[in-house]
C-alpha cells in the first residue's frame, strides 16, 4: 500500500491551509517508493540531522541542507512550488532523481546534486555567482531541457561519459558537450553572453572568433576530452564565415588558439563544431574561423533598352550565403513587382548575371535588384531606368546628379512650366524651361538638394510630363 504523509507541522491555528516549513534535527528516513511525503512549505535538513529519501519527497518552498555527507538515497525529489524556490545550506543537497517543476524558477545558493535522472518540467535554474552548482554525479542524466528550462549559471559533471551541459542564459539554452573523455573527472561549465573577451588576440591560423557568445570550461580533475560547441542564428547572431573554415578554440591566457575540428550544418542557420582532443581547460572556449568571408555586395547594376527589349546586367562581389536575387520592375519608380528570380551560385567569387525583359515599354521603366541572403538579410540596388526613345519628350538619364537632362523632339518644342517636389509633397523647385528647338535641354538642380526620390512635373500648352527622378 502507498503511504502518503502530509507534513503540516507547527501550523498556526489561526491560519487555515497555511504553508508551513519542516526542519529535520534528528533522523528522517523515507524507506521506499511506497512512501510519499508532501511538504506544503520549505524543508531544512540541519547539520546534526540524518536524512535519506528512498521514496517521494515533494517540497513547495525553499530547500536547505547542512548535513555533512548526506545520502542521495534512491528516491525522487519534486520541487514544485509556485514562487521562486531557493536552495540554501552549507552542504550539498543530494537526491537520486529530481523533478524541477516551477515556472517561477529556482535559485541555487547551495549545491544541488543528482545521482539518477533529472527531469526538467518547468522553470529556469539560476546558480549563484559564488559559485554554486547544479551537480550531475557520475552515471546521472537529464531530460526535458529547453530555452524555458535549463541552468542559467554553473553545471558540474562527474564521470567519464559523454555529457551535454544544459547551460544557457535567462533567454536561451546554449549547451556545450564534452565527449571522448580519457579519464573520469570533474568538470564545471558556464555559458557566457557577448562580448567575447580579447577577441582580437588571435593565434595563427585563426582570423576571427565569434564575438556573441562563449563557454567557460573548468577541469577540477580528469584528462583530455573533445569539446562540441554550436551556433543557432535564431537565438544568437553568428559571424558570416565559410563552413569549411570553422574551428574550435580556447584562450591560452594571451591568445585565442586553434584546437581543430570540423563543422557541420549551415552557417546562416545552425550547426556545430567538435574540437580535436584537448588537455587544456580552466579557460574560455569559443567558435573561431581560419578564413574571412566578406559581405556579399552588389557591384554593378545596369539596364539598357535596344530593339524593343531591355537587357539588365548585374555583378555581385564575394557571393556566399546568398539565397536569391529578385529583379523588380516599376512603371512609376514607386511600386515595384518581381519579374524574375535568380538563384545564387555561392562560389565566394564575383558573379555576373543578366536578364532580358521583352515586355513592351510604356514611357519609362524602372528596375532595381533585391538580394536576399540565407540569413534573410535583404539588400537593394540603386534604381535604374530606361525610356522609349520614340517618344517626343523624355528624361535622357535617371538617376540624375546636378541637373535633369531632357530630350525634346520637333513636336515637343515650346515653353514649359515645371515643378520638382519631394515624395512628401514639399516643393523643391519651380521654374520655366524654354525649348526652342529639338535636342537635349537641362534643368539645373540646387546644390542643397539632397539625394532621394522626387517628382518632376512639366506642362506646356499641348504636352505634359510627370516622372519620378532619383537624385544621387
Amino acid at each position: 500500500m502507498t503511504r502518503i504523509i502530509l507534513i503540516l507541522l507547527f501550523a498556526l491555528p489561526a491560519v487555515s491551509m497555511a504553508q508551513v516549513s519542516v526542519r529535520n534535527n534528528g533522523t528522517l528516513y523515507v524507506s521506499n517508493t511506497a512512501d510519499t511525503i508532501y511538504i506544503n512549505g520549505g524543508f531544512t535538513n540541519a547539520s546534526g540531522a540524518a536524512f535519506t529519501n528512498n521514496g517521494m519527497l515533494y517540497v513547495s518552498q525553499d530547500l536547505s541542507n547542512s548535513q555533512s555527507a548526506m545520502a542521495a538515497g534512491t528516491g525522487r525529489l519534486y520541487l514544485n512550488g509556485t514562487g521562486l524556490q531557493t536552495i540554501t545550506g552549507s552542504q550539498p543537497f543530494k537526491t537520486y532523481d529530481l523533478v524541477t517543476d516551477n515556472v517561477a524558477g529556482f535559485l541555487v545558493n547551495n549545491n544541488l546534486s543528482v545521482s539518477g535522472v533529472h527531469t526538467y518540467t518547468a522553470g529556469l535554474i539560476t546558480t549563484s555567482a559564488t559559485p554554486n552548482y547544479m551537480i550531475y554525479e557520475a552515471g546521472s542524466s537529464y531530460s526535458g531541457s529547453s530555452d524555458a528550462r535549463h541552468v542559467n549559471g554553473w553545471v558540474k559533471k562527474f564521470g567519464n561519459s559523454n555529457f551535454i551541459f544544459p547551460v544557457g542564459n535567462d533567454t536561451y539554452e546554449r549547451p556545450v558537450t564534452l565527449s571522448s573523455l580519457s579519464a573520469s573527472g570533474e568538470y564545471n561549465v558556464r555559458y557566457n553572453v557577448n562580448p567575447t573577451p580579447n577577441r582580437t588576440n588571435l593565434n595563427t591560423p585563426l582570423v576571427l572568433v565569434d564575438t556573441f557568445e562563449y563557454w567557460t570550461i573548468n577541469r577540477i580533475s580528469g584528462g583530455s576530452a573533445q569539446v562540441t560547441m554550436n551556433w543557432d542564428q535564431a537565438k544568437v547572431p553568428f559571424p558570416n564565415v565559410m563552413l569549411s573554415g570553422i574551428r574550435a578554440s580556447y584562450y591560452n591566457g594571451s591568445l585565442w588558439t586553434n584546437i581543430g575540428g570540423s563543422a557541420t550544418g549551415v552557417v546562416a542557420t545552425s550547426g556545430s563544431v567538435t574540437s580535436g582532443s584537448t588537455n587544456i581547460f580552466n579557460t574560455n572556449f569559443v567558435i573561431a574561423s581560419v578564413s574571412f568571408v566578406l559581405q556579399a555586395k552588389i557591384i554593378t547594376f545596369t539596364a539598357d533598352r535596344s530593339n524593343g527589349a531591355t537587357r539588365v546586367n548585374y555583378s555581385i562581389g564575394n557571393e556566399l550565403n546568398v539565397d536569391r536575387y529578385e529583379l523588380e520592375k516599376s512603371d512609376d519608380g514607386i511600386s515595384f513587382r518581381t519579374i524574375h528570380t535568380q538563384n545564387a551560385n555561392n562560389r565566394n567569387n564575383t558573379e555576373f548575371y543578366s536578364y532580358t525583359d521583352n515586355s513592351a515599354l510604356r514611357g519609362t521603366a524602372y528596375y532595381r535588384l533585391k538580394m536576399t541572403e540565407l540569413s534573410n538579410r535583404v539588400t537593394y540596388s540603386a534604381i535604374v531606368s530606361v525610356a522609349d526613345h520614340s517618344k517626343e519628350l523624355y528624361i535622357v538619364r535617371n538617376p540624375v546628379s546636378d541637373r535633369i537632362d531632357l530630350y525634346a523632339g520637333t513636336s515637343a518644342t515650346g515653353t514649359y512650366m515645371y515643378r520638382i517636389t519631394a515624395t512628401n509633397g514639399q516643393v523643391i523647385q519651380t521654374g520655366t524651361l524654354n525649348i526652342g528647338q529639338p535636342g537635349v535641354h537641362s534643368i539645373s538642380l540646387p546644390p542643397s538638394m539632397s539625394a532621394g526620390s522626387y517628382v518632376l512635373e512639366m506642362k506646356s500648352n499641348s504636352i505634359s510630363l510627370q516622372k519620378l527622378i532619383i537624385k544621387q
